[in-house]
């Protein structure tokens, strides 16, 4: 950050108060609380040989990746390449992207305190170790959308989903959760929606909150869909991932009464614990007794999801979502660091071609429509997530130390989140391609049968895909399922192709039923850490709307309110949840494509609203980081809202799916299409119904926010000489002093190694005015 780039709150010009230099003379007692501008000039320009050689090699290894995997024809890709040409390409951009943004869009200011610091209560706020930060923040936003879009998508090929998910991450989804995660706390931690308010007015800001709200109930129930659909029918699967709540209540009492602050020492216990928990599993689904009451129907596990969400969302905290966010945080980073080295061993053939014929086809077997703009909504999470917005303007916020982690936390936590898209997708595109499409898609044209599923693949005519039964039924014995056919959700292929390539690292294929189910619990960490954080997260933000009309609310701890607003989301995002799952369409297959657009709509209200503080901190020249992934984000989710509410394709459009079964029991059909029963009819009418009512609501409230924010931006350009004017009406809290110091990234620089020296020196002179944090 150079001297000419200060940030809002003080004079212009002015040096920073508490900044020091590399080896930093302590002119007060307190050592200072921030580098000195000129010395982050000089370390981010600094280029010895070394480190221009260093550069080279990343960039020449990120392009001979890419250069294999868009280029190169005539023989079998290896997945070698996605792990190359994804993490050059990550490292490029963190370093110099992200930078760029700090530099001139966001200008940190270290002197400055942070809500975790200023309003510290050791609850709510409270200044947090970035890495431990780093652990919090991502498993919040990875959910189930990295690990199934990519998979879901994979129909279309490999190659439209890498591009989109490494370089869509690079210009949209990283920026924008580091940009809400930096104006959030600028304003005290407010919401996303306490920020629409504040900045774009009354009809804006009541818009992204009704938005949100309604987009916050169709995610959660979405992610809960894959949940049920990886356990259905599965008692192993079903006992395994039942029993990461019982130890996840251990360690939430180990934690916090046995052994109060040992995070990695209760998290290599858990970590044990869930290795016992998936072994048991394969032992119940072995004994007949065991495994019939393991062997749940789909709609059971969804009512025990929705009891589930509502008792842990009004947990304390350190009960039950505290420790499952260690167990998911290890687990997550472990499996999918675990993943990558697999794959650089084991080497495995990509079986899918680069883009396949239902890139330009809308009636593909896995999700309907075409590539544009369905693939850009199906790969949600990974490359660009409205969802991250949410976490990013909630808890994230209120834990930063100083302003210069927000690039470490929401731009690389991005990156993170990215590389598990990746690495699903891979594990989607190197398993049989036939096995494949048998999984993915629905019961209703699979039968539900080893032989019905093969019948339907070959009958794609795809070239090289050759389905029989016996692979099938080879392939369900080797991760110990009664069936394969019909998993949809993504979920189960992920596990069949993480298996795949774990296997053939550690166990070989006698170990493939342990890595599926281990790649079950694995993904079911993820997405009920999801479920937990959004359950709450969705109570939150009723709770501060009804605060508008009834104070009381705003109260956390008034037990009967935070009671009544969960069971409020609750009972909405259940509700999608048990059509989903009833669903004769293959609820994932019809309602992943409304996941996709309401999460995109929340990405571009989030872009909005971005774009209209940007504008108002007088940042013209740097507008276009912001307004180009916005205007990108509007396309595709408008014109793929208007397919699914004008398209006269029953497989695309919920309407005209809506009118055709309508006609259909008019007629006095008891079976029409996918459905063979007249109640099967009366769900599809009833769920397209409510399916195209939303892609209604969801279109309409996000255009009105980006127009509003698009009106508040010109106002505030055509006053760009008035810092005054209303228009330019500065929203961010008061400027205040900080008093303690903390490096930015995870590895600290020389000076910051000097620095954090100083302050060690301190406390040690000090010891009673040091602060505590979280880690």
């Amino acid at each position: 950050m150079s001297s000419s780039h200060q940030p809002p709150g003080r004079p212009e010009g002015t040096v920073p108060p508490g900044a020091a230099g590399g080896a930093p003379a302590v002119t007060e007692e307190r050592p200072p609380v921030a580098l000195d501008p000129a010395v982050l000039d000089q370390e981010n320009h600094r280029w010895t040989p070394a480190k221009i050689a260093l550069w080279v090699a990343i960039a020449l290894v990120g392009a001979l990746g890419w250069f294999m995997l868009a280029i190169a024809r005539g023989e079998a890709v290896n997945a070698i390449w996605f792990v190359f040409a994804a993490v050059a390409t990550y490292l490029i951009a963190y370093r110099f992207y992200s930078k760029f943004i700090e530099d001139k869009l966001v200008r940190p200011d270290d002197t400055r305190a942070t809500p975790a610091e200023y309003k510290a209560n050791g609850k709510d706020f409270m200044p947090t170790d970035r890495r431990v930060l780093y652990g919090h923040h991502f498993a919040a936003i990875a959910g189930a959308g990295p690990l199934v879009g990519p998979v879901l998508a994979a129909q279309m090929g490999y190659l439209p989903g890498t591009i989109w998910i490494i370089v869509g991450v690079i210009l949209a989804g990283a920026v924008q959760d580091y940009l809400v995660l930096f104006f959030s706390m600028r304003r005290g931690g407010r919401s996303l929606g306490q920020m629409a308010r504040e900045d774009l007015g009354v009809v804006g800001g009541t818009a992204a909150i009704v938005a949100t709200l309604a987009i916050m109930i169709i995610i959660t129930a979405i992610l809960a869909l894959v949940v049920v659909n990886a356990l259905g029918e599965s008692p192993w699967g079903v006992f395994s991932v039942a029993m990461t709540i019982p130890i996840a209540l251990f360690m939430g009492v180990y934690l916090r009464y046995l052994r109060p602050g040992k995070v990695m020492e209760v998290s290599v216990i858990g970590f044990a614990l869930l290795m016992l928990a998936i072994v048991a599993g394969g032992w119940v689904a072995e004994n007949p007794a065991w495994a019939e009451a393991f062997t749940l129907e789909r709609t059971t596990i969804a009512w025990g999801i929705i009891i589930y969400g509502f008792v842990a969302a009004i947990l304390p905290v350190w009960l039950l979502l505290a420790p499952r966010d260690y167990l998911s945080t290890f687990m997550k980073i472990g499996v999918i660091g675990l993943l990558a080295i697999a794959i650089v061993v084991v080497r495995p053939e990509v079986t899918a071609p680069a883009v396949d014929v239902f890139a330009s086809r809308s009636d593909g077997p896995v999700f309907p429509g075409s590539l544009f703009p369905f693939l850009f909504v199906t790969i949600a999470c990974g490359a660009l997530s409205g969802f991250h917005a949410l976490i990013s303007s909630g808890t994230t916020p209120k834990l930063l130390e100083k302003e210069r982690q927000a690039r470490f936390i929401g731009y690389g936590g991005m990156l993170m989140e990215s590389f598990v898209a990746i690495m699903a997708l891979v594990a989607a595109v190197t398993i049989d391609r036939g096995l494949y499409f048998a999984m993915n898609s629905s019961a209703a044209v699979t039968q539900g049968t080893v032989e019905g599923a093969a019948a339907f693949v070959n009958s794609l005519g795809l070239t090289g895909v050759n389905v029989d039964p016996a692979m099938l039924e080879s392939t369900a014995q080797a991760v110990g399922e009664e069936s394969v056919v019909s998993r949809t959700g993504g979920a189960p292929t992920l596990a069949v192709g993480l298996a795949n390539i774990l296997a053939q690292l550690f166990g070989g294929a006698g170990m493939m039923s342990f890595w599926y189910h281990f790649a079950i619990m694995f993904e079911a960490l993820f997405i009920l850490t999801a479920v937990d954080a959004g359950t709450r997260v969705a109570r939150f933000m009723l709770s501060d709307s009804l605060g508008n009309v009834l104070p009381r609310f705003r109260d956390t701890s008034w037990r009967p309110g935070a009671w009544l607003t969960t069971a409020i989301m609750v009972a909405g995002w259940g509700a999608i949840l048990y059509m989903g799952v009833t669903d004769p369409l293959g609820g994932i297959n019809t309602l992943f494509p409304l996941f996709g657009i309401a999460n995109q709509l929340l990405a571009a209200i989030a872009f909005a609203v971005c774009l209209t503080i940007a504008a108002k901190r007088g940042s013209f020249r740097y507008l276009w980081i912001i307004a180009l992934p916005l205007a990108f984000v509007t396309v595709i989710t408008v014109y793929g809202s208007i397919l699914k509410i004008f398209s006269s394709v029953p497989a695309v459009g919920y309407w005209a799916q809506h009118n055709a079964f309508r006609a259909a029991k008019a007629s006095g059909a008891e079976t029409f299409g996918t459905a063979k029963t007249p109640e099967a009819i009366d769900a599809v009418i009833r769920n397209t119904f409510i399916q195209g009512s939303l892609s209604i609501l969801f279109v309409v409230l996000a255009v009105i926010v980006i127009v509003t924010a698009l009106v508040r931006t010109a106002q505030a350009f055509a006053h760009r000489d008035d810092p005054d004017h209303p228009s330019r009406h500065n929203t961010e809290d008061p400027y205040r002093p900080a008093a303690i110091y903390a490096p930015s990234g995870l590895i600290a620089s020389a000076p910051e190694k000097e620095l954090e020296r100083q302050w060690a020196e301190y406390h040690r002179a000090h010891p009673q005015p040091r602060r505590r944090s979280h880690g």
